[in-house]
C-alpha cells in the first residue's frame, strides 16, 4: 500500500515536473515524500495476509 502511493506521489512529480512548472516548490515536496513512503515500505517490509 504504501509503496503503492510513494510511486504515484513519484509519477506524479514527474509529471508535474516535465508539465507545469508553476509549482516547483510543492512538486518537490511530493517527490521527497514519495521517496520517503517507498523506503519505509521496503526497509519495514512486507506481512504475509
Amino acid at each position: 500500500m504504501l509503496a503503492g502511493i510513494g510511486i504515484l506521489l513519484i509519477i506524479l512529480w514527474l509529471l508535474g515536473f516535465f508539465a507545469f512548472h508553476l509549482t516547483v516548490g510543492f512538486i518537490h515536496i511530493v517527490l521527497v515524500i514519495g521517496i520517503i513512503l517507498v523506503l519505509w515500505h521496503f526497509l519495514r517490509g512486507s506481512r504475509a495476509a
